[in-house]
């Protein structure tokens, strides 16, 4: 009952625009979604990453840098890098402790199944997709959906994302999404729920909240000359500030 409050007030509260702040794929904040960018978009980002919004890999805050091309209307992928820190202790060398000197790197792909409005008026959009989908060092014995408990894939998870737009004095989205790993350190395994809405006297404005089935989170976000350049802040459990910016490009 408390995150069903919590949700629901966060909805009244929060800003958000359309970039995951980890994966650097299209939805919410941490939360997949259906939406899917236009045909030939380029989206080029970076975020700072507080600790808490993180496994637990990452005892430490840190940023990360992403590349997503949308390549057809119904098909995305993405490649997002996050930084590492050295740590003492850690097999780490004593000249790295405490300094950005590696990277966990992620592959993201996303297909839409289904189009909204596609087989009848009410019908919302679905995407199946999936986050850090190489979870091994090597590809040798890769196990893409039963990815380790406890190896490279930190950020893994797969997922089946159903989307519906409304009015509402605006445009309003209400999502919801299956999400699954095997994580031991960032448990992802059960359903997500998300809604965002753009007021109609601003679209550049998208009050939003969601529920990614770990935690409730929102954010604040503004669009800046006709959608290319996008300055985003989030509240992960509504105790985690982290921030970014990223850069849209149509090249259709």
């Amino acid at each position: 009952m408390k995150r069903i409050l919590s949700f629901l007030w966060g909805v009244m509260l929060c800003l958000y625009i359309q970039a995951q702040f980890p994966y650097g794929t299209t939805g919410l904040l941490h939360m997949p979604t259906a939406d899917m960018q236009r045909d030939k978009t380029v989206m080029v980002g970076g975020f700072y990453l507080h600790e808490g919004a993180t496994p637990a890999k990452w005892n430490y805050n840190t940023y990360n840098y992403y590349l997503n091309i949308t390549l057809l209307p119904f098909l995305e992928v993405g490649y997002t890098c996050i930084l590492f820190q050295g740590v003492k202790g850690d097999s780490w060398p004593e000249s790295t402790w405490g300094k950005y000197t590696n990277q966990d790197r992620q592959f993201s792909v996303r297909l839409r199944a289904i189009k909204e409005g596609q087989f009848w008026q009410h019908m919302p959009s679905v995407v199946v997709g999936g986050n850090d989908v190489l979870t091994s060092v090597g590809f040798k014995d890769q196990d893409y959906i039963n990815a380790s408990a406890t190896g490279n894939g930190y950020w893994n998870r797969w997922y089946l994302a159903a989307t519906k737009h409304l009015n509402l004095y605006g445009e309003l989205g209400v999502h919801a999404a299956y999400v699954y790993n095997r994580r031991a350190d960032y448990r992802l395994n059960g359903v997500a729920l998300g809604a965002n809405w753009k007021p109609q006297l601003h679209p550049a404005l998208n009050a939003m909240a969601e529920y990614d089935s770990r935690t409730v989170n929102c954010g604040l976000g503004y669009t800046l000359w006709k959608d290319h350049i996008n300055v985003v802040t989030e509240l992960n459990d509504f105790k985690y500030l982290s921030a970014g910016l990223y850069f849209k490009i149509h090249l259709k």
